[in-house]
């Protein structure tokens, strides 16, 4: 695709002030214009303690930014977006949530009709704490950081919100809306569901089993305690790849139970947890360098099938991608 560049960010703006937003308003204030905006007068008043800059409406924080980010729950998106449209005229829009397919299509009906360029986005991390006070600046070191490509995805605007990503140190993972929600559905909806399990079934043995407990069930439980409409979001809202995948955990644990009670062993199970876990302990060790160019033809395929293969961006020099391709199965 000839003549693709990427529009160079300077100007953010940063609605919703929780964790996530909060620690990325931070991270970027010091090489950045950013304001921020929370509909909490006190999560507003508590950031500009910290030094940052705070609109006191969704409208002015949007109005002449290069970049906006949306870091709210996924139910207010339908009240803000149509703000965006009106306010926030020539600015390329990303997020922060959880679940991608539905926002694309928030984005595809409000914002695109509009002349805004959507970006999806999704930092891999984050805590069982939330809220401004939880906010870290370094948050997000080393973290992946999805940015969804389809095939309509304005490849300049990509562009622009991968250069900052990789800017402040983030590995930028290329994939279809469809495709991240698949694969959250397996690394975090599903413990989250596991972790909520495991606390309930630890809490029924009762005072003695909760006496006993120790480090297997504090790790296992850890995201329990997390915000209750975090769950919405990356259970409810992500339901037709979470229910596969819970079927299939479901059929694994009958098995080792149908063991346990007919004197059989969980051996099998025992083996390939480990050998997964193995893997997945190994991830980034191997591979090599590789580079994409964005512009040339084939681009965007080569790009998608980086992130398809496990490998992530690291930065760019105008439209060729520095990138990492990990090492193939063994």
């Amino acid at each position: 695709m000839p003549g693709v560049d990427e529009r160079t960010v300077r100007s953010v703006a940063v609605i919703g002030l929780g964790l996530i937003g909060g620690s990325l308003a931070r991270r970027l204030a010091p090489a950045h214009d950013v304001l921020g905006y929370d509909a909490d007068p006190a999560t507003r008043a508590a950031a500009a303690t910290t030094g940052l800059t705070t609109a006191d409406s969704i409208v002015d924080a949007v109005r002449g930014r290069d970049l906006v980010v949306l870091a709210l729950p996924l139910p207010a998106y339908p009240q803000v977006l149509p703000a965006l449209a009106e306010a926030a005229a020539g600015a390329i829009v990303t997020d922060v949530a959880s679940v991608k397919a539905e926002p694309l299509a928030a984005a595809r009906a409000i914002l695109e009709p509009a002349g805004i360029r959507y970006v999806g986005g999704h930092p891999m991390a984050g805590t069982e704490r939330s809220g401004f006070a939880a906010s870290d600046p370094a948050l997000f070191d080393g973290a992946a950081w999805v940015l969804c490509l389809e095939e309509d995805t304005d490849l300049a605007a990509w562009l622009a919100v991968a250069a900052l990503v990789t800017g402040f140190g983030c590995r930028v993972v290329p994939c279809p809306a469809a495709a991240h929600d698949t694969a959250v559905a397996r690394v975090s909806g599903l413990p989250h569901l596991l972790a909520l399990a495991l606390a309930a079934a630890g809490a029924a043995g009762g005072p003695l089993a909760l006496a006993l407990a120790a480090g297997s069930f504090r790790d296992g439980t850890r995201v329990a305690g997390a915000r209750p409409e975090l769950f919405g979001v990356l259970c409810d809202g992500n339901r037709d790849a979470l229910t596969t995948v819970t079927d299939e955990v479901l059929a694994l644990l009958t098995e080792a139970r149908d063991a346990l009670r007919s004197g059989g062993t969980v051996a099998p199970l025992v083996t390939a947890g480990r050998a997964a876990r193995k893997r997945w302990a190994g991830t980034g060790l191997g591979g090599r360098p590789s580079t994409v160019d964005i512009a040339a033809p084939g681009g965007r395929a080569a790009l998608a099938a980086l992130g398809t293969a496990g490998g992530h961006v690291l930065g760019h020099a105008g439209t060729v991608l520095d990138c990492w391709l990990p090492a193939a199965d063994t």
